[in-house]
């Protein structure tokens, strides 16, 4: 192999021009322990990039022309009446719409029960942060009552200071409510039992057992006075806690000292939206971390609270089964990897004509690599039981976009000696094309497929976009009240369940958005399982513990049983209806209201994203609200001001003195960061200007996506040292 180009510290490998670390980093820390040698690897890199690279210009370039005929097709409408009928023939015409063929199922194997058959919460977390990625692999197992303490599930936020006994005995009363509704005794309440034990098999509470005498399925400890507890429900575990010398414990009068719930089954381990990657360096930290998780060996030090603390994966759980039989039980949650979509290329790695290669293609080999290190495993803590590995593939457009990601990973797995259908692929259901095409998307990879979800940002965002000359569209608060979106949602279900994913794959929902407002998730997240999804995102660990109870309160299951009975609810009729805005004598009041609570949003994250490399964050809105804030936030953003300044409901001076003005107050919002960079007074930083290229720039932006402007500003910040 070439020695390193001394200049540009790139190496040669095949007809690759490879970043000199990269290299280094997949043929001294990627390889080793796994049987692909150096020269494996690269000679399957390059045939890959080579093989699906005009394809993949070619997919891109489609989309564009799609999009070219939709405006123009908009446009020729102008001042007449929407004609749906007409507009669905015209998408059937120009393929953007495909003819929906018969019934199958999907084929897909050696499926782990945690996408199969165990509804849950999903985390997504961005790759990049070591610490947040070992919370998220962790989060399998959290505590009801930290989750009650600690947020505002129960209606307020704890006091500051010191325990609040008050407040504990209300979380304690709080948690045997849920187990009284869950796992109900025949004579009496969790909350007055006295002594859990374990005689013959049963638990007996106070002489009295379980109404489901089936919900006790283990535990640790002695049999007449066990240290824990393990029940189930719904395939879901609950662990009961006992310790009389814990501060909760010695006023339990079980000693129950806590209720540990079996939390987020899986987690997305992010590479795409919630991540500022935009280099090798970049890519090698993301990278880094997902191999640190398939070894098993990632661990974290840092500081809290003024002591250093060293964080780790949680190892697998042991019990004793009521038959007396050892049981282990994961203490991790099953992970995935989100590559990024077929759009971005990335200076990493040049291809023989100079050009940078595609990221996607990037990322499905060295990913499926890395994943090999857990494939081999034969013993100890595993992702994997069944020998997958799980890659959720976003943005892609259509069926054949689809079926494209499908023959790229048969080129991995052949490129790196693995079965074909080892890696197992997600699909995203968040751009127009795939929704009004789910059926055709899901038969493309019908072998592999073990995921779709909905997203209702992303999925705006091209909305906007794609329908960009139609009109103006609402504000943003009430196209979640237009028909297309319940059409979405109810259609991703319906045909997840009519191409028989229940007990093979996963149908889930978005995320959770307000981290810090608990008691709206208990309350209104529950309609994720209820709609027959088997997963729905969230924020954070607490999240998932108290998501984790919607669960147990629904048998999803069952649920998707019944409802595979029933017909399709929305067709793509409903998906086509235009969220346009069918009022619009707005006072000038309300729209600068709407403009600027979508400045203050993408001012609020970008100025993260480019002068920090954070590529996801709690990032408080207008009202000094915190919300979870990514690249889909800021699509629909972005997309919304840039429809509105194309219809001339704001014009680019008000946009400009919005934007200016917005800044000043993300500057009072950040104002206790040291490493913040304020925007005023100079609004000269690129930060700033990138934020504005996303509004100025966005109807021009292909798919409305905010990649290639936070890209190539980002590459301008760190280009100045």
């Amino acid at each position: 192999m070439d020695e390193p180009n001394k200049q540009n510290h790139v190496v040669t490998r095949e007809t690759l021009s490879v970043d000199a670390t990269l290299a280094r980093f997949v043929e001294e820390t990627v390889l080793p322990g796994i049987e692909v040698s150096a020269q494996q690897f690269w000679a399957g890199l390059s045939s890959l990039v080579e093989t699906f690279t005009p394809r993949n210009r070619a997919l891109l370039q489609k989309r564009e022309e799609i999009q070219t005929k939709i405006d123009s097709w908009h446009k020729a409408g102008r001042g007449k009446p929407h004609d749906p009928e007409a507009y669905k023939a015209f998408l059937e015409e120009i393929g953007y719409l495909v003819p929906e063929g018969g019934a199958f199922s999907i084929e897909t194997a050696n499926v782990d029960p945690e996408i199969a058959s165990l509804p849950g919460p999903q985390l997504v977390v961005p790759s990049t942060n070591a610490r947040f990625v070992l919370n998220a692999a962790n989060a399998r197992w959290g505590s009801l009552y930290d989750g009650l303490y600690g947020t505002d599930a129960m209606g307020s936020l704890p006091p500051s200071g010191g325990f609040d006994d008050g407040r504990g005995a209300r979380v304690v009363a709080r948690a045997a409510v849920f187990l009284d509704e869950v796992f109900p005794l025949l004579a009496k309440s969790h909350d007055t039992a006295t002594a859990y034990r374990i005689v013959d098999g049963q638990l007996d509470v106070d002489g009295t057992a379980l109404t489901d005498p089936a919900g006790f399925v283990g535990y640790t400890g002695a049999p007449d006075q066990p240290s824990s507890v393990l029940l189930r429900n719904n395939g879901l575990h609950v662990e009961l806690v006992f310790d009389r010398s814990h501060a909760i414990g010695k006023n339990s009068p079980s000693g129950l000292a806590d209720v540990r719930l079996e939390s987020a089954i899986s987690a997305i381990i992010d590479c795409e939206d919630s991540v500022a990657c935009v280099d090798a360096e970049d890519k090698i930290l993301a990278y880094g971390n997902w191999l640190g998780l398939m070894k098993g060996d990632l661990s974290e030090t840092f500081t809290k609270g003024g002591k250093e603390m060293t964080r780790s994966l949680n190892r697998d759980r042991d019990f004793t089964a009521a038959n007396g039989t050892p049981m282990t039980l994961k203490g991790r949650a099953l992970l995935l990897v989100r590559n990024v979509g077929h759009l971005m290329t990335n200076p990493a790695i040049h291809d023989r004509d100079g050009n940078e290669i595609f990221e996607g293609l990037m990322d499905a080999m060295v990913t499926s690599a890395i994943a090999m290190h857990d494939l081999q495993k034969t013993d100890g803590a595993r992702n994997s039981l069944e020998g997958s590995v799980y890659v959720v593939k976003p943005k892609m457009h259509g069926p054949e976009e689809v079926a494209f990601a499908e023959e790229v990973f048969s080129h991995v797995e052949q490129a790196l000696g693995l079965p074909q259908y080892t890696v197992k692929l997600g699909i995203m259901d968040e751009e127009r094309r795939t929704s009004a095409n789910l059926k055709e998307c899901i038969r493309a990879a019908k072998s592999r497929v073990c995921f779709i979800n909905t997203g209702f940002l992303d999925r705006t965002g091209d909305e906007i976009h794609t329908s960009m000359e139609a009109g103006p569209f609402s504000r943003k608060d009430f196209i979640k009240r237009k028909s297309w979106i319940t059409a979405y949602e109810n259609q991703n279900v319906d045909i997840g369940l009519e191409c028989g994913f229940s007990g093979k794959a996963q149908i889930g929902k978005g995320m959770w958005a307000v981290p810090d407002k608990m008691a709206g998730l208990l309350e209104e997240k529950i309609g994720h399982p209820r709609s027959g999804a088997n997963c729905a995102w969230v924020p954070s660990p607490t999240a998932a513990t108290l998501h984790a109870t919607h669960y147990h309160k629904v048998d999803v299951m069952d649920l998707q049983a019944q409802m595979a009975k029933g017909e399709r609810r929305a067709y793509v009729d409903a998906l086509l209806d235009i969220p346009l805005a069918a009022y619009r004598k707005w006072t000038k009041a309300q729209i600068r209201r709407e403009v600027e609570n979508n400045a203050q949003g993408i001012l609020g994250y970008v100025v993260r994203w480019i002068d920090q490399g954070v590529g996801c964050s709690k990032v408080l809105d207008i009202n000094d609200v915190g919300l979870m804030e990514d690249r889909a936030t800021c699509r629909i953003s972005a997309q919304h001001i840039a429809n509105w300044l194309h219809h001339e409901i704001v014009s680019k001076a008000e946009v400009l003195e919005i934007m200016q003005k917005m800044a000043q107050v993300v500057d009072r919002q950040n104002a206790d960061d040291p490493s913040y960079r304020p925007m005023a007074p100079g609004f000269e930083g690129v930060a700033y200007q990138a934020a504005c290229d996303l509004v100025f720039e966005g109807r021009v932006q292909p798919s409305g996506y905010t990649e290639p402007v936070l890209h190539r500003r980002r590459l301008e910040l760190k280009a100045q040292g």
